[in-house]
């Protein structure tokens, strides 16, 4: 795994354009506009899996998600960041997002990045990798939506799950 300081990212204009790479240090200190992917993995219950961030994540630490994801490194597609953070995150191999959507997320002060949406299903077991996972388990739908109202979520996987919903409403 290579260490997040010295990850090279790919930045991009407001269009999605690449215009260059930086380290994720320097992405999060000069606000560039940067690429990640979130994927909702379900197991074939239809639970989601959802997990406390660990305490040392540079961003929202200890915070509670329910998608798996993160950047996209220089030289990588979406599509073959979504497989390598789901297989990371999750500890397996083999697991198959399927795309959703795409968009422009911002904290409105001075973070911003494109979150490339997947959804996937997962049907065995996982082992979460302890740098990146400090808790978790498998909520259904209406589990995670009391926890969205009890516990502190990451604000882009919260906007993103409202986004997700949104779009199977429509």
């Amino acid at each position: 795994m290579t260490n997040p300081a010295e990850e090279l990212l790919i930045v991009v204009d407001d269009q999605d354009r690449e215009i260059g790479t930086a380290t994720r240090p320097e992405v999060y200190r000069d606000g560039l506009i940067h690429r990640c992917v979130f994927i909702l993995v379900r197991d074939p219950q239809g639970r989601i899996f959802t997990h406390r961030r660990a305490d040392t994540k540079l961003f929202a630490p200890g915070a509670y998600d329910c998608f798996v994801g993160g950047v996209v490194a220089a030289g990588e597609s979406y599509a073959a960041a979504a497989v390598r953070e789901a297989e990371e995150e999750l500890g397996v191999t083999g697991i198959e997002p399927e795309p959703l959507f795409k968009f422009l997320y911002s904290d409105g002060d001075r973070l911003t990045w494109f979150c490339d949406m997947y959804e996937a299903v997962w049907d065995g077991p996982v082992s979460p990798q302890v740098e990146e996972v400090g808790w978790h388990d498998w909520l259904t739908e209406e589990e995670l939506a009391q926890r969205l109202g009890e516990w502190e979520f990451v604000p882009d996987g919260r906007e993103a799950y409202r986004r997700y919903l949104e779009s199977r409403s429509s």
